[in-house]
């Protein structure tokens, strides 16, 4: 891990604000009325419900979608017992996930207590404030005693990720593995290397589902674990101590059908693999270097299906396939527990959609992967959406069915469109983008090299590498603000470098422009001096000599002078066609799309119908389901005034053209986006749910729009993402940040590669 990265984490904690959470009210304080509800005494008539019915706290407090991540810091990640102060920053990494996958809120919970018996009783003593509780990175065999002692004791969930989140995503690969083997978990022969809680917990949901005890052999340090053994035992190793005369894992893995990793590297090699029986399952899972390395793996048993715990492999066991969706599940039914039907069911849940067609969004960012079921698609990718709709359905199913949901769902078809509507507002939103970038890097040239934040941005992008960048400026700036800012860019080796007033293309890129712009005005000596100074017309110029893929700029400069050389160069072959903007605004509700924010003035119905077309094919390439609001101040033919007709009018033939999407308008901005609010209004209207694209009668409206909406939220800006040029060149605002910049540049590369751009390299 380099300095610089250490630099860059620890910014990342610290600014803006420090860590990685806050609490904020859900509902308003704007007045003493206001003031009267939220506390007293109005505040009264919501306890006084609870006293009557317990249940309805869930109703009336946010209890009922509360998790606690509680630790008490004696085995964080690869770190050890670094205590509880220290775990902080890894909780509030937990609780930002629950967030992000499953819209989950959590308070962290750092419990300086080793004692078994205080420590339950401090988390139990909890019970009122929680809906769940998220047991994380206590050691064993403490992990165990705790969470036995506490699900006796509470009747809300306790569940130790470390322990069964492993289980259920390991089981779930395990269960589709011996689907393609065709075995039954009766019949096989497991191998364990590791006896610590995810192991063990592994291993007993493995049996709920029906592998045999007789069948395991458990290794840790000391060798196999076997009846009548004294060292190193404990009461739940001593479950898998089994007759056998095996003592290595030698002697073990002769004929094993599955061998499962949670220890360390370098335990597997070629010729123990060589031992196990046909087709082999081998889920080698130490992070980050597997017990065996899949090529290695692979070389002596090209027969085998392999999973690991890493990223840049096929088959990645990952427990945020599970955690975030159980525990959506176990809270929107009130589960007093999280029992083994309902685990069991997350393993099925998150098997079966691996067997199902891939969604767009996933096939898009792992492009290069076969994402159709077998050996190498085991399980599910970590950003596919549909988790969140399939397995809390199947969790509360099995809640349900078990006894253990307090508040059943009686409308299973809606609650399956509640979490679907929960798909289109779930974070990591640029992460599919990011992962198609990354398949094939594209050039990208950045016409204001020596900014801060285009260097900052550039520094992420060779870290990821999702492009191959281009800086337009002075060599001996950019050594400067590098330096300044701490930041590793080697100019010679990760980027290149165009000075414009030392650079022996000069010549030709001047008679180049002149080629391209004479008929405008400019004069040979203009064109040479344009080459010198202006860097948007020498970005532009490298894009169109195929010299570069794309090209981003705007953070200096006005956005209409940049756009006069990128049109000049890059402007649309057929001259009827529109050019046209849309930006991104990530809320923490979800992206909403606002379009058009930057190029076209006054739009007739026809260009805004240009306008929303290019604007719906945006939002497809990020795996969202357009619904597509077109605003006005008219709500529904409220108003008969030209701007109102031409909106309705646009909205009309949208319409007709796309009748299997969700396009409806004119409409207000509050029906756009309140649901509720515009049913009462037009019941008919063909949208469903909150818009997520706000087409804008006219420029000033889009520019105002986005300008509230930034300055009243912590919204981070994409864009504005230019549509309609020969090639791509984007114009960004002078207030993006480097991470907007970033996101930026991943979104050029991935449109470059659906384009065919790079295949037109010179």
């Amino acid at each position: 891990m380099t300095d610089s990265f250490k630099e860059s984490a620890l910014k990342y904690h610290t600014h803006p604000l420090p860590g990685k959470l806050e609490i904020r009210p859900t509902k308003p304080l704007a007045n003493k009325r206001d003031l009267s509800l939220a506390y007293s005494p109005g505040v009264a008539h919501a306890c006084e419900l609870i006293v009557d019915n317990p249940t309805e706290v869930a109703s009336v407090t946010s209890r009922g979608n509360l998790v606690a991540v509680i630790t008490n810091g004696t085995a964080v990640l690869g770190l050890g017992n670094i205590g509880p102060l220290a775990s902080k920053p890894v909780m509030e990494g937990k609780a930002v996930l629950f967030k992000k996958f499953a819209n989950i809120d959590v308070f962290d919970i750092e419990v300086d207590e080793t004692d078994v018996d205080k420590l339950v009783d401090i988390i139990a003593s909890l019970e009122p404030t929680f809906g769940g509780v998220n047991l994380e990175d206590i050691k064993a065999p403490e992990c165990f005693m705790v969470e036995e002692k506490l699900r006796q004791r509470m009747k809300i969930p306790v569940f130790h990720d470390d322990q069964h989140g492993t289980a259920i995503v390991a089981a779930a690969a395990i269960y589709n593995g011996l689907r393609i083997v065709e075995k039954e978990f009766s019949q096989v022969k497991l191998v364990v290397s590791g006896a610590g809680a995810a192991s063990i917990a592994c291993v007993d949901l493995l049996v709920s589902m029906g592998l045999q005890k007789k069948n395991v052999r458990m290794i840790d340090r000391t060798g196999v674990i076997y009846a009548g053994r004294k060292e190193g035992m404990n009461p739940w190793k001593q479950g898998y101590a089994v007759e056998t005369s095996d003592r290595t894992i030698e002697d073990a893995i002769e004929g094993a059908d599955l061998f499962m990793g949670l220890s360390g590297p370098g335990v597997l090699n070629g010729d123990l693999l060589k031992k196990m029986g046909e087709k082999p399952i081998i889920l080698a899972m130490s992070n980050p270097v597997p017990e065996i390395m899949p090529e290695e793996a692979m070389a002596a048993r090209p027969d085998a299906i392999l999973a690991t715990g890493r990223s840049d492999y096929p088959n990645q066991v990952n427990n945020v396939l599970c955690f975030p969706f159980i525990f959506r599940g176990a809270l929107d039914c009130g589960a007093s527990t999280i029992n083994e039907e309902m685990k069991m069911a997350a393993v099925r849940a998150i098997a079966d959609l691996a067997t199902k067609e891939t969604s767009d969004v996933v096939a898009a960012a792992y492009a290069d992967e076969q994402l159709k079921f077998g050996p190498e698609y085991l399980i599910p990718k970590a950003f596919d959406p549909r988790l969140i709709e399939d397995v809390p359905l199947a969790v509360v199913q099995a809640a349900m069915d078990s006894g253990v949901a307090t508040r059943p769902i009686a409308d299973m078809e809606a609650y399956r469109q509640s979490l679907h509507e929960f798909v289109n507002q779930a974070g990591l939103f640029m992460q599919p983008i990011i992962e198609v970038a990354k398949k094939a890097p594209a050039r990208i040239v950045y016409a204001e090299g020596e900014n801060d934040d285009v260097l900052l941005a550039v520094q992420a992008v060779v870290d990821e590498n999702i492009a191959k960048p281009i800086l337009i400026g002075r060599r001996a700036g950019m050594e400067v603000k590098i330096d300044r800012l701490g930041l590793r860019i080697d100019l010679d080796e990760d980027v290149e470098i165009f000075d414009p007033g030392n650079n022996d293309r000069h010549e030709d890129y001047a008679a180049y422009y002149h080629e391209m712009v004479g008929r405008h005005g400019v004069s040979v000596a203009a064109a040479r001096k344009i080459m010198r100074d202006d860097q948007t017309a020498i970005a532009a110029v490298m894009v169109a000599r195929n010299e570069a893929d794309g090209l981003i700029c705007g953070k200096v400069g006005r956005f209409d002078f940049h756009l006069r050389e990128i049109m000049h160069l890059l402007g649309p072959e057929d001259k009827t066609q529109l050019v046209s903007s849309a930006a991104v605004l990530l809320l923490p509700d979800g992206p909403l799309f606002l379009a058009d924010t930057a190029m076209n003035v006054d739009p007739t119905d026809a260009e805004l119908v240009k306008i929303t077309e290019a604007s719906i094919n945006l939002v497809k390439r990020f795996g969202i389901e357009p619904k597509v609001a077109l605003l006005s101040h008219s709500n529904f033919g409220t108003s008969n005034a030209a701007s109102a007709k031409k909106v309705r009018s646009a909205g009309e033939m949208l319409r007709n053209a796309h009748p299997d999407l969700q396009i409806d308008g004119e409409m207000h901005v509050l029906s756009a986006l309140n649901p509720k609010l515009r049913e009462t209004v037009y019941s008919q209207a063909n949208l469903q749910g909150r818009a997520n694209v706000l087409v804008m009668p006219n420029l000033d409206a889009a520019n105002i729009a986005m300008g509230l909406i930034r300055s009243l939220t912590d919204a981070l800006l994409i864009g504005p993402f230019i549509n309609g040029f020969r090639k791509p060149a984007h114009i960004v605002i002078p207030s993006v940040s480097s991470r907007g910049i970033f996101n930026m540049t991943a979104l050029t590369v991935a449109d470059i590669q659906a384009e065919g751009s790079l295949s037109r390299r010179s």
